[in-house]
């Protein structure tokens, strides 16, 4: 009887290893026809300074969002961007990049909003990849057009400003219900209302500073080890959103300012720990702290 090895992602003990893969992995595979190594970072200008040999650059301002109403791009243009970067219905899509790969999973839940569920992101990201003396290029590849389809989009992962009022019991005396969590992402400063932004950004975009009326404070950073920028084990995970009450059984809604970072922690809570009922607001406070009538806590 052949005894399998257990891989360092899969003794972390999560609930779906699968959607992690490590340095080692993506280097065996960048010449895969079958798999699609995609960069996505906050600094749009990183993957021209050097990237995985093979990866193609996704700009999430460019790529992701459509150019006038806030709004990610609909399911044609999904598909145009597929055909354009050479994944197909049955590509797996591996991502990765810049700051605990916070980005990589912004890009990771739209795609799986877009109903292209084959997808997986590199643990560790640029910061791994490149601490560790791999290879990088300046090359950057092209591949024919894939022909993608078009799938079935998975709204059930996102929620919107009035689910939101609904989660928390309306305008009025607002509260959150039994069963149901709140999660803020943002830094203690954003949250609290003394920023309108994470420190050394522009404070900007928003007339209200604070946060949705029973949100709990949980930084998406938390989730990474600072030093590696590899995901925590599912311990130390279910630690710090179960100390803070956002455990498995409940309805959980993550926010932040865009819904980019509270992109990262659905995928910590959704995807690395299987907790069932987990959506990403991504009107986020830019939407709540500039909506007339909204309740906001300071």
């Amino acid at each position: 009887m052949t005894q399998q090895t257990v891989t360092p992602i899969e003794q972390r003990g999560y609930a779906h290893p699968e959607v992690l893969v490590s340095t080692d992995w993506v280097a065996q595979h960048l010449r895969d026809a079958n798999v699609r190594i995609v960069e996505v970072n906050e600094d749009v200008l990183l993957y021209d300074t050097g990237h995985i040999p093979n990866a193609v650059k996704v700009d999430w301002q460019q790529h992701l969002n459509q150019p006038v109403r806030r709004d990610f791009i609909g399911s044609e243009a999904f598909a145009r961007l597929m055909d354009q970067i050479g994944v197909k219905n049955d590509t797996t899509v591996v991502f990765y990049g810049d700051r605990n790969n916070w980005w990589a999973c912004y890009a990771y839940w739209i795609f799986k909003l877009n109903g292209h569920d084959n997808v997986k992101v590199m643990d560790g990201g640029r910061k791994k990849w490149i601490d560790e003396g791999r290879e990088l290029t300046k090359e950057v590849p092209s591949f024919s057009s894939s022909g993608y389809k078009a799938g079935r989009p998975n709204p059930a992962i996102r929620a919107f400003r009035d689910d939101v009022l609904a989660h928390i019991g309306g305008r009025e005396n607002p509260k959150l219900g039994a069963g149901k969590a709140l999660v803020d992402v943002r830094s203690p400063g954003e949250y609290s209302g003394e920023l309108m932004h994470m420190a050394d950004y522009p404070q900007e975009g928003t007339l209200r500073g604070g946060h949705i009326p029973g949100a709990e404070s949980i930084p998406w950073a938390k989730a990474a080890d600072p030093d590696t920028a590899t995901f925590k084990g599912a311990a130390a995970l279910r630690e710090i959103y179960g100390g803070q009450g956002v455990t498995p059984e409940k309805d959980v809604i993550a926010y932040c300012r865009i819904g980019e970072r509270s992109s990262h922690t659905w995928f910590v809570l959704h995807e690395l720990l299987g907790y069932p009922q987990v959506r990403n607001y991504d009107g986020s406070w830019t939407e709540w702290g500039n909506g007339v009538g909204l309740p906001i806590e300071r």
